[in-house]
Parts: structure tokens; C-alpha cells; sequence
């Protein structure tokens, strides 16, 4: 590309709402990301329940959380508030989700295992209702504060910024569950030290709600509500949006079909069951991931402006084949400290991957504008999320019978050579492979830099076609 747009002063979006937003984001990303990475620690290995039951109970809720998406999405896109179509919701959900996430982790220790399971069945169902009261609005309210290619992706990099910010604290959660003060019983700590989070979480919530302003609100006001099937079906009209979908579920579902592995690898191949050593080398990845992903939002932003978002994300899914393909030396008994090299690669390649995938969407929303007249970034944002969460749930129950096919034994101290060895293979093969074909869908994705600014002039010639002489 040989030259670039510059971001015009209405376009950009003040600094406090930046921040404010990406405050907003630590609220699906710690309290999301927690439940994946803590449920196995606390429920299969802390409690022994069974990696299949566990399975069952977490891809059920993402089953009905996805369900639900579609409909959240197009009630806030049809919300006619007097404070807006998305901040009423951010605030209710806020509340909600740090309630749901505390009592994930309050399972009665006296019961059996099959209570405990229901207890996790039925308090992970609500979790996943409540947070899409709050990540749906959340996600189609940073696609509509600004109308600028490049100021999108500045928003959604300080998202990524202050989000993984947040998640610095996640990592550690294991780490402190495992400290004396809880008598050495991680998961009475999980209880505790998450109790702590739930209260942060609300908090950021509620900046973020009382802060960012909403874009598009003229827009929506002149437009009809429109029933949620219609909705529904206009995103599957549009190739670029499938395009897009296509390459981002395969990647997450790439690794949630491992998901949990690598924990087990670390306990169990690095350091021979020993959860105490083990829970500080993964809290270090876990910070490392974090700080990389804050720190890669600059080279993200800059590449992407440089050669655009496509380029970007191809690099992004170069990085993340590479650096899975690493843990083939990395994984060594000898030299745990090794896995940071895969740590590294990784996080800067999600880290460029899902900065850029919600400001690809936005623009995506503008081109749907300018062929329908109808604004609907949560439609649009809660079919991403649709696809991804019923190919996750799905992954989710494949991966505990992948996990029993390895051999793997919930509770035992010691896991099998043969069950370490196939952990690693399938562990490291696998997202490899599948990623593969989200370059192959990404190589042609066609809305560049140009088509977009394309796109955003058409609009506006329209808007101001629109408006009667002197309205202005």
C-alpha cells in the first residue's frame, strides 16, 4: 500500500472512553478466561470428577449462551432507551456476572461427585446466561463509537492493552489459591481469591457503562425494529462476514478441542505431579502472556495502518502455527522454563488476531449499512459469538473423551508416559493443522483500507443527501 488515510479530529475517540472501554473488556476476559482455565484445576483435579462429566457441564451453558446471543444482540440493536441501546444492558449484566462468577467456585466440598457436578451444571448455566447480557452490547459498542478504519482499530487496541492488563491478575489466581493462608487447599483459595475478582469486575463494569457515549444513535432512532430472524439471516448474506467467522472459529476451536492439556503437561510432564512447583512456572507463562499481549498491541496498530488489517492477521495465524509447533523442543523436563518461547509466540499472535477481528467487523457493519440502510453491529457481533460458542461447546465435549483417550486418570498424582506422550502430540499437532485452513480463508478477505474509506464517503454522501436544507 503506498498511501494511507488519516484519521479526521471528529473521528477520534477521547482517551478516557478508550480507556473506559478497555476497562470494559476485563470484565469478559478475566471472568470468561478464568472459568476455562480454573474448572479442570478445581473440579477434575482438586475434586476428581470426571474430565467427561466436566465436559457435559461446560458445553451445555456455551450450548444456551449461544442460543441467546442472537436474540441479546438484536434486543440491544431495537433498544430505544432513553440512555441508549447498549449502556442499560452493560450495567445489568455487570452486576450480574460477578454474582454467577463467585458462585461457580462455592461448590459444597461434603457432596458427592455427582452432586458436585450438578452444583457446576447448574451454577456454570447461569454464568453463561449473564454474561451475554454484558459482552454483546460490550462488543457493539466499541464497532459504533467511531466511524474511522484506523480509529477502530486504535480502540480495540487499547481493549487489548488494558484488557490483558486486567488479565495479569488471572494467571496468579492458581498460584494464590495455593498459599498457606488457605491451609494448602487450592480449591478453598479459588473460592476466596475469586471472590475478590468478582467484586472488580462489577466495578470495571460500571466505568465502563457510566462513560463510553454511544455512537450511531441518530441512525438507530430513524430506523425500524427489525424482528431478530431477518436479522439473523442478513449476516448470512454477507460472504466477507462468513469469511471472516470461518477463519476465527476455526482457530478458537483449534485449541479448545486441547483445551486444558497444557496445564496437565506442566503438572505432570515438567514437573512429575507436583502442582505446587508447577503452579508458579504456569503463573509466569500467564503474566509473560499478558504482558506480551499489552506490549503487541503497538506493533499490531502500527502493521496494521503500514499494510493493513488482512496482512496483519495472516502474520498474526503465522505466529500462533509457529510458536504451537515450538512446545515440540519447548516441553522439557530439564528446562521448564522453556515453554516461555511458545508463551511468547502465542500471545503475540491472539493478541494481533482478536484485536483486529472486532474492528474488521465494524467495518463490515458499515459496508451492511451502505447495502441495506440498517445499522446492526449486535446482530452482527452476536452471530460471531454464535458460531464460535456452539463450535466450542461442541469441542469442549470432544475434548474430554480426546483427554480419556489419552489414557489421562481425573485425581491421580502421576499420569502414564504413554498419556504424557499422546497429550503432547495432540496438544501440539492439532491447532497447527487446523489454523492452516483460517489462513487459507483469510488470503482472500477483500474489505481493505481503500474499500472501507469507500465505503465510509458513500455513507456520508448519502447522510448528507438525506438531511433537509438547513437541518444541519
Amino acid at each position: 500500500m503506498t498511501s494511507h488515510h488519516t484519521t479526521a479530529a471528529a473521528d477520534r475517540i477521547p482517551v478516557s472512553q478508550k480507556i473506559a472501554y478497555g476497562t470494559g473488556a476485563i470484565v469478559t476476559i478475566v471472568a470468561v478466561n478464568s472459568v476455562v482455565q480454573l474448572t479442570n484445576l478445581v473440579y477434575v483435579v482438586g475434586l476428581g470428577v470426571s474430565a467427561i462429566w466436566i465436559g457435559y457441564a461446560q458445553a451445555f451453558p456455551r450450548l444456551w449462551d449461544a442460543i441467546i446471543d442472537p436474540f441479546l444482540g438484536n434486543m440491544s440493536d431495537n433498544c430505544r432507551s432513553r440512555w441508549g441501546r447498549r449502556i442499560p444492558f452493560l450495567v445489568v449484566g455487570g452486576v450480574l456476572i460477578g454474582i454467577a462468577f463467585w458462585a461457580l467456585w462455592t461448590v459444597p466440598r461434603d457432596w458427592s461427585k455427582e452432586g458436585m457436578f450438578g452444583y457446576f451444571l447448574v451454577t456454570s448455566l447461569f454464568f453463561y446466561t449473564v454474561v451475554p447480557i454484558y459482552a454483546i452490547p460490550h462488543g457493539a459498542l466499541g464497532m459504533e463509537m467511531t466511524e474511522d478504519y484506523h480509529e477502530k482499530t486504535s480502540l480495540f487496541a487499547y481493549s487489548t492493552v488494558i484488557g490483558n492488563i486486567g488479565a495479569l491478575a488471572l494467571p496468579w489466581v492458581y498460584y494464590l489459591a495455593n498459599r498457606p493462608m488457605f491451609g494448602g487447599d487450592a480449591v478453598n483459595g479459588v473460592k476466596w481469591v475469586c471472590l475478590g475478582l468478582s467484586v472488580m469486575l462489577t466495578g470495571a463494569a460500571m466505568w465502563c457503562a457510566f462513560t463510553c457515549k454511544e455512537g450511531k444513535l441518530h441512525e438507530a432512532s430513524q430506523q425500524e425494529r427489525v424482528p431478530v430472524l431477518q436479522s439473523f439471516k442478513a449476516t448470512y448474506r454477507n460472504r466477507t462476514f462468513l469469511r471472516l467467522v470461518g477463519a476465527f472459529v476455526l482457530l478458537i476451536v483449534a485449541f479448545q478441542l486441547v483445551m486444558g492439556f497444557n496445564n496437565y503437561i506442566q503438572i505432570f510432564f515438567l514437573f512429575g505431579g507436583n502442582t505446587d512447583a508447577a503452579s508458579e512456572v504456569m503463573a509466569l507463562n500467564g503474566t509473560l502472556w499478558a504482558t506480551v499481549g499489552i506490549l503487541g498491541a503497538f506493533p499490531m496498530t502500527w502493521l496494521s495502518k503500514r499494510y493493513g488489517k488482512r496482512f496483519t492477521v495472516l502474520l498474526a495465524f503465522a505466529l500462533i502455527i509457529g510458536g504451537n509447533l515450538s512446545k515440540i523442543v519447548c516441553y522439557n523436563p530439564a528446562h521448564p522454563y522453556w515453554t516461555t518461547f511458545p508463551t511468547v509466540c502465542l500471545s503475540l499472535g491472539m493478541a494481533f488476531a482478536f484485536s483486529l477481528v472486532n474492528a474488521m467487523i465494524a467495518d463490515i457493519c458499515d459496508e451492511e449499512e451502505l447495502a441495506t440502510g440498517i445499522r446492526r453491529e449486535g446482530i452482527y457481533f452476536a452471530v460471531y459469538n454464535w458460531w464460535w460458542k456452539v463450535a466450542v461447546s461442541i469441542a469442549t465435549i470432544i475434548s474430554g473423551y480426546l483427554q480419556r483417550f489419552t489414557g489421562f486418570v481425573e485425581g491421580a498424582k502421576v499420569q502414564s508416559d504413554t498419556t504424557l506422550f499422546q497429550l503432547r502430540a495432540w496438544e501440539i499437532g492439532l491447532p497447527a493443522a487446523i489454523c492452516l485452513i483460517s489462513v487459507w480463508l483469510l488470503a482472500r478477505y477483500p474489505l481493505t483500507e481503500a474499500r472501507a474509506y469507500e465505503i465510509k464517503a458513500l455513507l456520508k454522501q448519502r447522510k448528507a443527501a438525506a438531511t433537509p436544507a438547513g437541518a444541519a
